[in-house]
């Protein structure tokens, strides 16, 4: 249900909106009010009392007129002019224009800007018309406007606080979606930390554990394992204090590309591969937003590497001019699928989240044999 308002067009034009359906309320007090006036017509028409019949034939008509108001303002009041000229051929005239004026109120309440436009210029000419009639229309006439004046402003103000209301309504609600978007969004964004932490030390771990029956590999392994398992534990504190927005006790991470180029090389050579690392890593250029990023970019895919890479070399290049700084990471396909590291396949959409949300450029796919992400950041 949309409530009406004051709102200017595009040529600058105030206009009022619909003012939409009644409330419950305002349903039930003018039914009630209706069914009244029409019981005591009726009874005047069964005990022979009051006004003639006509003139209760006429008041139960403007009283369903008014029940239309319920449903259709501009179908309610042709309906009331219909029944106006009625009460003009027989000489009640002055009874529907008393109606009239307090159908005012539904129209402000109700109507259009046409509509309440169109009904006052319709109330003011059947004013004139009882004035011209009736002997004592300088009393009646001021009466009638000022019941209509009063029956307006009523309706204007129930249409105005109903609109304030539905508003606050809606904003409460709009308010409500924020916060539970605000919490799925940090619920993802803790998965998210959780995974990049914690799923590259794992995948360690858990490569290394087949290494330990091998007599030559075994002590680099539980060298390994011992590392990740406390880098692990390290980044785990780490997430768990930024999900508490509590006081820092451990050291957040650095974020430094080279340490993380350093630091996947040493992996990637103990699980059997060849590094190859071209580029500066200690250009100026390198800002420091770029700098994060891409270090998460190179321990996610050293992350890949070790769940998925076949034989052979890996290649890390980091390329940098005026304008982006690109790192390119070729590692080689795998010759089997490898069924004994799990993945949950959301590393390169993570690593395509930060970098395009940085306003870069990112792909990661088979190319020439060989599987290749690139990641591109503008320097600006």
């Amino acid at each position: 249900m949309a409530f009406g308002r004051l709102v200017k067009d595009g040529s600058g034009v105030l206009r009022l909106t619909r003012g939409g359906s009644l409330s419950t309320l305002e349903r039930v007090v003018m039914l009630v009010v209706i069914g009244g006036v029409i019981a005591v017509d009726v009874s005047g028409i069964v005990f022979s009392y009051g006004p003639s019949l006509f003139r209760s034939l006429l008041s139960i008509a403007t009283s369903i007129v008014f029940a239309l108001y319920l449903w259709s303002p501009w179908m309610a009041t042709i309906s009331l002019g219909m029944v106006f000229a009625l009460s003009v051929i027989v000489g009640t005239e002055s009874t529907s224009i008393f109606a009239a004026a307090v159908a005012v109120g539904l129209v402000m309440r109700l109507g259009r800007t046409a509509l309440i436009l169109s009904y006052i210029g319709a109330f003011l000419v059947a004013t004139a018309i009882v004035a011209y009639g009736d002997t004592n229309a300088p009393v009646n006439v001021g009466a009638y406007l000022i019941i209509a004046t009063v029956a307006g402003a009523i309706g204007f103000a129930l249409r105005v606080a109903l609109d304030k209301g539905r508003r606050l309504e809606q904003e409460l609600a709009e308010r409500a979606e924020h916060e539970r978007e605000a919490v799925l969004a940090e619920r993802r964004w803790i998965a998210g930390e959780l995974h990049d932490s914690i799923a590259h030390q794992l995948t360690v771990v858990a490569l290394h554990v087949q290494m330990l029956d091998d007599a030559e590999r075994s002590r680099g392994s539980q060298e390994a394992i011992r590392v990740a398992a406390r880098t692990a534990m390290t980044d785990l504190r780490f997430v768990i204090e930024l999900a508490d927005d509590g006081p820092r006790s451990s050291a957040a991470h650095s974020g430094d590309l080279a340490t993380a180029i350093d630091e996947a090389r040493g992996e990637i050579e103990a699980a059997g591969h060849s590094v190859i690392c071209e580029g500066d890593l200690r250009d100026e250029r390198i800002h420091r937003a770029g700098e994060i990023i891409l270090a998460r970019v190179v321990r996610e895919s050293a992350t890949n590497i070790l769940k998925h890479a076949g034989p052979g070399d890996v290649r890390i290049r980091l390329d940098v001019d005026d304008e982006a700084l690109t790192l390119v990471i070729v590692s080689p396909l795998p010759t089997t699928p490898r069924r004994d590291l799990p993945s949950s396949r959301t590393g390169v959409n993570r690593m395509a989240e930060r970098v395009l949300g940085a306003s870069g450029q990112f792909s990661a796919g088979e190319v020439d044999g060989r599987w290749r992400v690139s990641a591109s950041l503008p320097i600006d």
